[in-house]
């Protein structure tokens, strides 16, 4: 950044505005270790606004900034202190939140909570979706990184997502999502008047054939920045459609189940990192080998 000449215009983590982040206005003292990235979905059926309404069950909830774009809550569940941020779709939204936490608080892990199209007979409407690693299909993250770089999640995230998905007997899956920008074409889908071109009529079969099990617009991007930053990042998906089989569109299928699983996966790991601390350890493993 020395010889860089227009460091001093553009800083790293963009620009600031009375001490705070512009685009997120976050209070970096206020931000949980464990970030829940949102959308303000209407596929999701909410109601109002996610960050304000999944807020409601945390402790000591406070608000922990707002934007016009983006609004932040922060509390404690179990012990585990979390922040909300819910703000538009896919990964160039999700970019703004990622390098501004990043760089203005000590947030550790980001996890996508959202609502995805499955590709796989694995799932079926209702069902939740553990990403394990994440097909980069979208564009913002091969500005970081080449394409040829993996999106993997943390394994202590999937750990203990999967606990609380076994834990709250809820039907779920383990696997590798799948990432793109368009919400139409690259999903298989036609656009206006039924445009489509040879190249995506083989999307679903070919994802499918790989053995993806959903698509959506944020994960790769949250994954890929955790692991090129030294973060954990994960995934949870609710499946409220399945084109491969057929199932139709319900609003919000599934997503209070993988709410759940969220929030008590979190907690799960807030207390398996007081275990990694307190035994000295920088990473976790399995008891009962």
């Amino acid at each position: 950044m020395a010889r860089y000449p227009y460091a001093a215009q553009l800083a790293p983590g963009g620009f600031v505005i009375d001490g705070k982040p512009a685009l997120t206005k976050i209070d970096g003292g206020l931000i949980g270790d464990y970030v829940i990235m949102v959308v303000r979905d209407p596929l999701l059926d909410y109601g109002g606004d996610p960050a304000e309404l999944l807020s409601q069950r945390l402790e000591n909830r406070v608000l922990a900034g707002r934007s016009g774009m983006f609004t932040t809550y922060s509390g404690r569940y179990k012990g585990a202190h979390i922040s909300i941020v819910s703000g538009g779709s896919g990964s160039p939204e999700a970019e703004l939140v990622l390098v501004e936490f990043m760089q203005n608080s000590k947030a550790n892990t980001f996890l996508r909570l959202g609502g995805g199209m499955a590709l796989s007979e694995k799932l079926h409407s209702g069902d939740v979706a553990i990403a394990s690693g994440v097909v980069r299909d979208e564009g913002m993250t091969s500005a970081y990184v080449t394409s040829s770089y993996p999106a993997v999640c943390s394994y202590e995230l999937v750990a203990c997502f999967v606990k609380a998905a076994q834990e709250l007997n809820y039907r779920y899956q383990v696997g590798i999502g799948r990432s793109q920008d368009s919400e139409y074409l690259q999903t298989g889908h036609p656009s206006v008047g039924s445009y489509f071109q040879d190249e995506h009529l083989s999307i679903v079969d070919y994802y499918n054939r790989a053995g993806i099990l959903y698509t959506d617009r944020e994960s790769a991007a949250i994954v890929t920045l955790c692991s090129l930053f030294g973060r954990r990042g994960g995934a949870v998906v609710s499946v409220d459609n399945n084109v491969f089989t057929g199932e139709g569109f319900t609003a919000g299928d599934g997503q209070e189940h993988a709410i759940d699983i969220v929030f008590e996966g979190l907690a799960n790991l807030c207390q398996l990192d007081e275990a990694k601390k307190a035994g000295g350890h920088e990473f976790w493993a399995p008891d009962g080998f």
